[in-house]
């Protein structure tokens, strides 16, 4: 007698999403390219008490890999801190011609830097009645370490989880003809090695950047 073979939920899960997606995105054939409200290049210098210190441009050949329609990839600094961080937008249009975000779970590794700690962290910002989840990673290269933030945000809504993510992806196809959304990054390093300090000063620019990076974001 054969064993019968086991699908575990999250298998089960990850099998439906895909399916659910694949079957949107082939039956709907009319454009819904979603752009953004203003140009991410107007972002301001000044966010909160954080000031712009340097614009670093993606090179050509990693947008080709990446696909994003527009980036912002900045290090802003506290005065009179020594503090900096750095910012990382991408947004897309539209993902149905197969272009989605690449997760920063993936790519660090591939940067040389190696997770020591991974989680969620529940931070309240003020535009917000409830505080927003977003991914948490602690991760180091050589003599650095570093905390790393990252969710999704599209349609007005964070998103932790890359699974829920593509659900709700699914659901705005259907419900919406849309499928924009974008990957919103922030790192900050932990030079004396004190976590606590680098996640409320991080938390601390999320909250100053949070607001005016909605106005750009279509609602």
């Amino acid at each position: 007698m054969k064993t019968p073979v086991r699908i575990t939920p999250a298998a089960a899960a990850v099998t439906l999403i895909l399916v659910a997606q694949a079957a949107v995105f082939y039956s709907m054939s009319h454009g819904d390219a979603v752009p953004l409200r203003r140009p991410l290049a107007e972002f301001p210098a000044h966010v909160g008490s954080w000031v712009l210190a340097q614009d670093d441009p993606i090179d050509k050949e990693t947008r080709e890999v990446l696909g994003a329609d527009s980036y912002l990839n900045r290090i802003y600094t506290l005065p009179g801190s020594g503090d900096a961080a750095n910012l990382y937008v991408a947004y897309w249009q539209t993902q149905q011609t197969g272009q989605s975000p690449h997760s920063p779970k993936n790519c660090l590794p591939g940067n040389g830097w190696v997770p020591s700690f991974v989680g969620t962290l529940d931070l309240p910002v003020s535009s917000r009645r409830k505080p927003i989840r977003v991914n948490q990673y602690v991760v180091s290269r050589g003599n650095d370490k570093a905390l790393v933030l990252y969710w999704y945000q599209s349609n007005n809504r964070v998103v932790a989880s890359e699974y829920a993510a593509k659900i709700y992806t699914v659901l705005d196809s259907l419900r919406y003809h849309r499928s924009d959304t974008a990957l919103v990054r922030v790192l900050i390093g932990i030079p004396d090695g004190n976590e606590a300090a680098a996640r409320a000063k991080i938390a601390g620019f999320v909250e100053a950047f949070f607001g005016p990076l909605r106005q750009f974001l279509p609602a």
